[in-house]
């Protein structure tokens, strides 16, 4: 059978689609190479001719959601002023609808826990996805001339993840709705972002 040129190269984006999806979704303990490649719609045989192992589809995955979750939040920012953009990020990360999106939102607090019992490569990626949402944060407070802007972006983003985290956790969904709007609240009031 002959395949077109780019047919590898479109094949194993499906498979990290797909990886991207199941991590989310199911953690790092769902990632068997056997389900991410029937959800490919692929046997597991084809896996081998895109990564060497598991653990390099895991790594490549936490990759893949680095350009997503920059991608995303220059979706939501667009050419908005910094303040703006600030409040619209934190707006959009600690919303329900976030919260509840299984399939797209941002994958740091779903596989925290999972990633802090992995190798070497897959940590620092996932510090990297940490360290480029900080960057992102950081350059609009310092547009701002905001006191120790990368301090401050460090801390507004460990507790986006957490609230996230939480959020995702507790069974009642009021009380999850409160944890959202509560963090929102404290986030936006210490960076002097509050709507009047």
């Amino acid at each position: 059978m002959r395949y077109e040129p780019d047919y590898k190269a479109k094949t194993r984006a499906k498979v990290l689609a797909e990886a991207s999806k199941t991590m989310r979704a199911e953690g790092i303990p769902g990632m068997g190479v056997a389900n991410v490649m029937a959800k490919a719609g692929l046997t597991h045989g084809a896996f081998y001719a895109h990564f060497d192992s598991k653990d390099a589809l895991i790594d490549e995955t936490i990759k893949e959601m680095i350009l997503q979750a920059r991608g995303r939040f220059e979706a939501v920012t667009g050419d908005l002023g910094p303040d703006e953009a600030l409040r619209a990020y934190i707006d959009f990360y600690l919303s329900p609808k976030h919260r509840d999106n299984d399939q797209t939102s941002c994958p740091l607090p779903w596989v925290a826990g999972d990633v802090a019992r992995l190798g070497a490569s897959p940590r620092k990626h996932y510090g990297a996805i940490v360290a480029g949402l900080t960057e992102l944060v950081a350059k609009r407070l310092r547009a701002l001339q905001h006191a120790d802007a990368d301090a401050a972006a460090g801390s507004v983003v460990a507790e986006l993840i957490g609230a996230l985290a939480l959020s995702r956790a507790v069974g009642d969904k009021a009380q999850s709705d409160s944890i959202l709007q509560r963090s929102r609240d404290s986030v936006l009031a210490r960076l002097g972002l509050s709507r009047p």
